[in-house]
C-alpha cells in the first residue's frame, strides 16, 4: 500500500497531460474555460494515474462540499425499526451516490438534538439538507431556516416555525385514504374503523381526512388513536373491539399498525377477511407481504419519495442555493393494492 508521500499530486498530473498545474485544478473541481481536448488530456493522466482530489482544497474552489445532511426527527428505535426509513434512506442514497455526493445522518432522539443539528448545519459541513418525519410543534424548521441551508423537507408542511414556501414531497395521503375507505364501502362493510397515527404529523392527519371524507363524522367511537408502530395498532385495535364489537372493517395508518391490528383481531377469533377486512397503507413489502393474511394496502412509492427529495436539492445547489425555480411541494400518487386481507 502507498503512503501519503507517494500519492500521485496535481504537479503528476499536469506533468503526464503537459500541461499547467492551474488547469488540472480546473478539471478536477470542475471549473470552466479549459479546452475540451485538454480536458481529455488531463482526466486520461489522472485515470492513469490514479490521482485522488483532496476534498478540501476542492471545496476551496467550488465552494460545494458535495455532502448532504438527512435529519429524521424520530428516536433511533422508531427509525431502525421501520422500514419505511430504509426504504425512503435507499431512495436519498441511491439519488446523492449517482451525483457523488455523501450522505450524513443525523437523528433526532429528543429536543435536546435540535439545537445541535442546528449548529451542525450551519456550521458549513454540508451544502443541504433533506428533513423528514417532523411534527406540528418541531422547532426544527425554523431553526434549519435560520442556519441557511437549502432544505427539501419530506411530507406536507403543516409544522410551526418554517416558511410558507417550503420545497417538500409527499404522496397523496388524503386520496390514498379516500380510495381505500371506499373499497371498504363496495366490499358491504358498514362498521369501518381508523385506526390513526400519530395525528401531530400531517401524513397522519390527512389519512384521517380522507377517512372522514367518505365515512363523514361517523361514529367517533370508530376511531381509535395510533402511533404507526404494531404496538400502537394492537393498542387501538383492542380498544376498538372492547367498544365496538360489530365492526366489520378497519383501514389502518399504516402497514405496521395494520399488523399490529392483524395480532389481535386473531387473538380474538375474528377472521380476516369475513368478519373483519383490513387495510394498511404504505405497502412495505417485508410487512405488507409477508402478514397472514397478505395485506392489502395502499401504496406509495417510499424509494422514488426520497430519490426526488434528493433530486430536487441537488437541482437547487446547481442553481447556487437558490429554490427559485423549484416548484413548491411535489404530491406523488399513491395506488390501493388487493390482497387477501380485503
Amino acid at each position: 500500500m502507498s503512503d501519503a508521500g507517494s500519492r500521485p499530486t496535481l504537479e503528476a498530473v499536469a506533468a503526464r497531460a503537459g500541461v499547467s498545474r492551474a488547469t488540472v485544478s480546473r478539471v478536477v473541481n470542475g471549473g470552466d474555460g479549459v479546452r475540451e481536448p485538454l480536458v481529455q488530456r488531463v482526466r486520461r493522466a489522472v485515470e492513469e494515474l490514479g490521482y485522488v482530489p483532496n476534498q478540501a482544497a476542492r471545496s476551496l474552489v467550488t465552494k460545494r462540499h458535495d455532502a448532504v445532511a438527512v435529519v429524521i426527527a424520530e428516536p433511533e428505535t422508531r427509525i431502525f425499526a421501520d422500514p419505511f426509513f430504509a426504504l425512503q434512506l435507499r431512495g436519498i442514497s441511491k439519488e446523492l451516490t449517482a451525483h457523488d455526493n455523501q450522505l450524513v445522518l443525523l437523528l433526532t432522539e429528543g429536543r435536546d438534538d435540535h439545537a445541535r443539528v442546528a449548529r451542525y448545519l450551519a456550521g458549513g459541513h454540508v451544502d443541504g439538507a433533506l428533513v423528514f418525519s417532523l411534527h406540528l410543534d418541531d422547532p426544527l424548521p425554523g431553526l434549519i431556516e435560520g442556519a441557511g441551508v437549502p432544505t427539501v423537507f419530506g411530507g406536507r408542511p403543516g409544522w410551526s416555525g418554517g416558511s410558507n414556501s417550503a420545497v417538500y414531497v409527499d404522496c397523496d395521503n388524503r386520496g390514498g385514504a379516500e380510495e381505500a375507505v371506499r373499497h371498504l364501502v363496495a366490499l358491504g362493510r358498514t362498521r369501518i374503523a381508523h385506526i390513526t397515527g400519530p395525528l401531530d404529523q400531517t401524513s397522519a392527519a390527512d389519512r384521517l381526512q380522507g377517512y372522514r371524507d367518505v365515512m363523514g363524522e361517523g361514529d367517533p367511537r370508530l376511531v381509535a388513536a395510533g402511533d404507526f408502530t404494531p404496538a400502537g395498532g394492537e393498542r387501538a385495535m383492542g380498544e376498538l373491539l372492547d367498544r365496538c364489537p360489530d365492526v366489520d372493517a378497519v383501514f389502518a395508518a399504516n402497514d405496521l399498525t395494520a399488523l399490529g391490528a392483524l395480532r389481535v383481531l386473531g387473538e380474538r377469533g375474528r377472521r380476516v377477511p369475513e368478519d373483519v377486512a383490513v387495510i394498511g397503507f404504505d405497502d412495505v413489502l417485508p410487512v405488507a407481504g409477508q402478514s397472514e393474511p397478505a395485506l392489502t394496502t395502499v401504496r406509495q412509492d417510499i424509494e422514488e419519495m426520497g430519490r426526488l427529495m434528493a433530486r430536487l436539492l441537488l437541482s437547487t445547489l446547481t442553481r447556487g442555493g437558490s429554490a427559485s425555480g423549484a416548484p413548491a411541494g411535489v404530491v406523488l400518487p399513491t395506488t390501493l393494492i388487493r390482497r387477501a386481507t380485503a
